[in-house]
């Protein structure tokens, strides 16, 4: 069964209390923060023939046949390779299942995730299903980006914001789910992963902080002109695009910010602080926002799964960088 988190205790209250279900919940939160696991319980509870205190029971043959990955009144939509779209005819099945009784008697229950994955004709090819679903029929769309949806999408479903845990509620929960870690190591994660406790340990595990600690000593290399953009962009070959762009995007955002305020409390983590304050004092500000708008328009497109030539890319965005400093 999906685990429960402390964070979305009362949301579950609400969610399982109902005794009428919407034929479509839109949930949507930052990655990291449950919605999947959400989605998976309420997907046991509306499937479950004998459920108990607002909890599936885990024995009937529904939850049998669930737990097991064969119930033939559930269908979960998901892109078929990690990072790539949702395909119209991938869409197309899902319709198909829509529309046959349910075998078990019961409701049939489809899980999107994440929905933003579907390209514009995925997402129409939904449309009519969202509408009117045929039968006793519960559809869960998950979402880490609500604003990349189509309105009408958004539109048809019941849309419910999924909740953040707070700093302690994080902290308790990191410290638990990596019993090695030490708390400074844990809140640098935390820090990393946006808050998103489940992101943290995903990071973790893909080795985040010793990406991190490549990535800034390559930057420092560049602006000592010990490096050339080249080099570094092919160096980083193991490192994901996105976790890329989203620090440059960060460091960009500090250095505004500094500009701005001189507050040296919001320089950021340490490994970078020296680095964004150089550059905040050395860099025209005119520079840095069209920098920051060039690095947002290409995470839009790194997001939006662009076939990007990934090396040009970076050696562009770093050969920008690199003449930031001295260009009053």
């Amino acid at each position: 069964m999906a685990e429960a988190y402390p964070w979305q205790a009362s949301l579950w209250q609400q969610l399982a209390g109902r005794t009428q279900h919407a034929h479509a919940y839109l949930l949507h939160g930052p990655q990291g923060i449950g919605k999947r696991a959400l989605a998976e319980r309420l997907m046991a509870l509306l499937l479950c023939q004998r459920p108990e205190a607002l909890q599936a029971c885990g024995q009937c043959k529904s939850c049998m046949l669930l737990k097991a990955g064969s119930h033939p009144d559930n269908y979960v939509l998901e892109p078929e390779e990690a990072d790539k779209p949702i395909k119209v005819d991938q869409v197309r099945e899902l319709v198909s299942f829509v529309v046959q009784t349910a075998q078990l008697g019961g409701r049939k229950v489809i899980l999107i995730e994440p929905v933003e994955a579907m390209n514009i004709n995925a997402a129409n090819a939904l449309l009519k299903s969202l509408e009117e679903p045929s039968g006793n029929t519960v559809l869960l769309l998950v979402s880490h980006q609500p604003s990349r949806l189509l309105p009408t999408i958004k539109s048809r479903c019941q849309q419910q914001a999924c909740p953040l845990p707070g700093q302690a509620q994080s902290e308790a929960w990191l410290a638990s789910a990596l019993p090695d870690s030490d708390e400074a190591e844990r809140l640098e994660l935390l820090s990393l992963a946006a808050g998103s406790p489940l992101l943290a340990v995903r990071l973790q595990a893909q080795g985040v902080r010793e990406q991190r600690a490549q990535v800034v000593e390559g930057v420092k290399k560049l602006l000592k002109q010990q490096q050339s953009p080249t080099q570094l962009a092919e160096g980083w070959n193991s490192i994901p695009l996105l976790l890329l762009f989203d620090w440059f995007c960060d460091w960009s955002n500090l250095i505004l910010r500094y500009q701005l305020t001189r507050d040296e409390e919001g320089l950021g983590l340490s490994d970078m602080r020296k680095v964004v304050q150089y550059l905040a004092q050395k860099s025209p500000q005119g520079k840095v926002l069209e920098i920051q708008d060039w690095i947002l328009a290409q995470r839009q497109k790194v997001l939006g799964k662009a076939n990007l030539n990934r090396v040009l890319l970076l050696e562009a965005l770093l050969a920008s960088w690199a003449m930031l400093p001295g260009q009053r």
